[in-house]
């Protein structure tokens, strides 16, 4: 309903370019009544895999019910196991399939986890496309959706009256042009606190490789997950030398504080849990000294009540 509320209004309002994400998988999500005029496909991993399946190649099939007939799409990461199933089905559909990794690149100039920005050169089929280019979202796995993005842009470049110095403007002010929150944000520096909305098993990997790579004397982690995930993936990745704040995002599908503290504790996890999200990181706050990091995490609604 809420879907169809929302196509409804954009025709009312004679938007121009609606660009529509899929809520869960593709085939049978309720954005996929659309035929659009690009399809993307990010990066595949194990989420929802109580309604996508239990294998990548399932999930990859999923995901796939978005390409049309006819209608280019691009893959946002290439990926031995899941690439056949898209070029299966982008045979089937006779539709034009581009992986992003396969033609552009990027070059860091300067990459600091605690600066505001990325700064970055590009190229296309090994050529320099566009240079000195900057992007506002700091994480190091927004290299990989900057390919996506530039892959998807140059397949629509005309279409659009897209310009290289739209892209430039474009990425240097993300959060400001759509007000993105929650994507390895520092929310205060003495002591260091950071957010990160990951919240699957490659989403982790990510946002831990980018932890260890920070200097900092203690480690305090403010953690609230949703009860449908299957937190094996995550706990058994997660520091044992950290303290640990379990609490509940405020929403009917976080998972009981106390109930993820006993199943944390399990991996060696230590820590106390908290009455809400916030109870949890004030707590952090009073423990940790200006050289500590605190991390708030494991759920996009965890984050949402501290942003």
């Amino acid at each position: 309903m809420s879907t169809i509320m929302a196509f409804y209004y954009f025709q009312q309002m004679r938007t121009d370019i609606a660009v529509i994400e899929t809520g869960l998988g593709g085939r049978l999500d309720s954005t996929n009544i659309i035929t659009p005029f690009l399809s993307v496909i990010t990066n595949i991993g194990m989420d929802h895999m109580n309604l996508l399946g239990d294998t990548l190649e399932k999930i990859a099939g999923e995901k796939a019910g978005i390409i049309k007939s006819g209608v280019p799409v691009v893959i946002g990461e290439s990926n031995l196991v899941t690439n056949f199933i898209f070029n299966q089905q982008a045979a089937k559909e006779n539709a034009p399939i581009h992986f992003a990794n396969d033609h552009f690149s990027l070059e860091v100039v300067k990459h600091d986890l605690l600066d505001d920005k990325i700064y970055f050169n590009v190229f296309k089929d090994g050529q320099p496309y566009l240079e000195t280019l900057s992007c506002d979202l700091n994480g190091k796995y927004q290299l990989k959706n900057i390919l996506t993005v530039l892959q998807a842009l140059d397949l629509v470049r005309e279409e659009l009256h897209i310009t290289d110095e739209h892209i430039r403007k474009g990425l240097a002010d993300v959060k400001g042009n759509t007000g993105l929150k929650g994507r390895w944000q520092i929310l205060s520096r003495q002591p260091l606190i950071i957010c990160d909305t990951g919240h699957n098993e490659d989403g982790w990997k990510e946002v831990l490789e980018m932890i260890e790579s920070l200097t900092y004397q203690r480690l305090h982690f403010v953690l609230g997950v949703v009860e449908d995930k299957d937190l094996s993936k995550m706990l058994h990745q997660l520091p044992v030398d950290a303290t640990y704040y379990f609490c509940k995002a405020d929403i009917p599908r976080g998972l009981n504080a106390e109930l993820l503290r006993e199943m944390a504790e399990r991996y060696g996890l230590k820590g106390l849990s908290y009455s809400s999200v916030n109870a949890a990181l004030n707590a952090a706050k009073s423990e940790a000294s200006n050289k500590d990091l605190i991390f708030v995490g494991g759920s996009t609604f965890t984050v949402a009540e501290v942003v």
